[in-house]
């Protein structure tokens, strides 16, 4: 019987093959024997790749899907010609900036490709340190969600007010986490396989110098391999990025226990030069075969960027009123010509970039949008407006140094209670109502607080010259461009 099921099953492998094949171009197949090869070679031979195992992660995004569907592609290409094939993990990190759609776009094409009931493959979320199956219903944990909250506060408080909030700088440390964990877990991977540009790595290693830094764990070498080069990066920084900013007990041991491996021996294969086409020829692909579905009103991330550009706009226009005197319309303006600039210059068509603009050109009251923004930064991060008003201020840092500015501008009543604050901050006795107020207006307790105090500001040198083109990594949902 097992031998009729497994018959039965491959027939159904290759007929998602071809299926597959069918949606390719010339250049694609082509791109697909380069891959097949890529991959032989470094699992020393053909005869050796059913001993090979890829590690893929998972976003959900168009580049995340399109990726999968080409190393599926190869799996199965090499099971029709050889006795084995490399087996698949496909890991999806979970938090709280990831959409539900971005979650039904990976069941769907997790589908089309019947990845869920082969033995070869493992469909894996991580959840608050916690490697699990991949389930697209599950809802992210209360306990993940409130240490996403409170990781990003901590980042986010470590820099001087004057700089400008880089707001997910927190997701950088969690990527980096995750990446070094998923790829130890039940007996490690052979290897990480990514279509990211080397503009998007160098972009992710300078966004991680700059949040490890904040937390504390210090500048990471300079490297100019990039992701080849990134294992040893992760060995440099440890198992635990937050070791600085919380307490050893405040974050859950990564699980299930025990089923890490304590040397890491993944190395990087890189496929972004094979990766041909533009986005247009692949959405009968992506739409006809993989069910992927856009959703227009977000924007398509790199790591340490929102996805929702309603958020974003509310973090420029908050910083334009708070920060600069300037009013909240001009923020808000500011950063929606941005977007469109670079939909532009990565040539998303114009009607596309009408829908975009639309979408904000309808909230012709200011105060409708700040409303509505300050609504979904509650639901998917659980902060308040207060709140991301006091981070952009964060006026705890380096011994209370911003708190009279912050109090003088946001919260005049309460200049009288400075020296309960220090106290309150140093771990000294305070009222009650001081230390209520702490927590409500900054979302963190008081001994994070106090943390935080203790601490210097991380100053980042001015990147602006540094930076990849934002184009790279912060486009439209909608009609983005392959990036090869």
């Amino acid at each position: 019987m097992s031998t009729i099921h497994d018959q039965a099953m491959n027939y159904v492998y290759q007929q998602v093959l071809q299926r597959l094949l069918s949606f390719f171009s010339r250049a694609e197949r082509t791109a697909l024997q380069l891959l097949i090869q890529r991959l032989a070679v470094a699992a020393g031979g053909m005869d050796r790749v059913g001993e090979f195992k890829v590690l893929v992660t998972q976003s959900g995004t168009r580049d995340c899907c399109y990726s999968l569907a080409l190393l599926r592609a190869a799996q199965l290409s090499i099971a029709g010609r050889a006795p084995g094939t490399f087996q698949l993990r496909v890991a999806t990190l979970r938090g709280c900036a990831t959409p539900a759609s971005a979650l039904h776009n990976m069941h769907r094409s997790f589908s089309a490709l019947f990845l869920y009931d082969d033995p070869r493959v493992e469909l894996l979320m991580i959840d608050n340190r916690e490697v699990l199956p991949f389930n697209h219903q599950e809802p992210l944990s209360d306990d993940g969600r409130e240490a996403n909250r409170i990781n990003l506060l901590m980042v986010g408080h470590r820099r001087c007010w004057s700089e400008s909030l880089e707001l997910w700088d927190d997701a950088y440390l969690a990527t980096a986490e995750f990446y070094g964990q998923v790829a130890r877990w039940s007996n490690g991977v052979d290897a990480l396989v990514s279509s990211d540009s080397a503009r998007r790595q160098a972009h992710f290693l300078q966004g991680l110098d700059r949040a490890a830094q904040k937390a504390g764990i210090g500048a990471l070498p300079k490297r100019t391999g990039g992701f080849d080069e990134l294992f040893d990066v992760l060995d440099g920084m440890g198992g635990d990025c937050y070791r600085e900013l919380r307490a050893p007990d405040d974050l859950p041991p990564w699980r299930p226990l025990g089923q890490f491996e304590a040397c890491r021996r993944t190395s990087y294969i890189g496929i972004d030069d094979i990766v041909v086409g533009k986005m247009e020829e692949r959405w009968p692909l992506l739409s006809d075969f993989l069910g992927f579905q856009t959703d227009e009103l977000l924007l398509e991330p790199g790591t340490g960027e929102s996805t929702d550009p309603l958020i974003a706009a509310y973090l420029s226009g908050l910083q334009a009123c708070c920060i600069e005197g300037r009013n909240y319309e001009s923020g808000v303006s500011e950063y929606l010509q941005r977007c469109l600039a670079f939909m532009r210059r990565q040539d998303v068509p114009e009607q596309t970039c009408e829908r975009f603009m639309a979408t904000f050109g309808t909230l012709t009251d200011p105060g409708e949008h700040r409303s509505l923004a300050a609504t979904a930064l509650q639901k998917n991060f659980g902060l308040n407006e207060a709140q991301l008003v006091c981070l952009l201020f964060a006026p705890f840092i380096e011994g209370g140094a911003g708190l009279e500015r912050f109090l003088r501008t946001c919260h005049p009543g309460m200049l009288v209670a400075m020296p309960d604050l220090h106290r309150a901050m140093q771990g000294l006795h305070a009222p009650e109502q001081v230390l209520q107020w702490m927590t409500d207006v900054s979302g963190l307790p008081v001994q994070l607080i106090s943390r935080l105090y203790a601490m210097a500001p991380v100053r980042v040198a001015d990147q602006a010259t540094q930076d990849p083109d934002p184009a790279d990594s912060e486009v439209a949902a909608g009609d983005r461009s392959a990036e090869g």
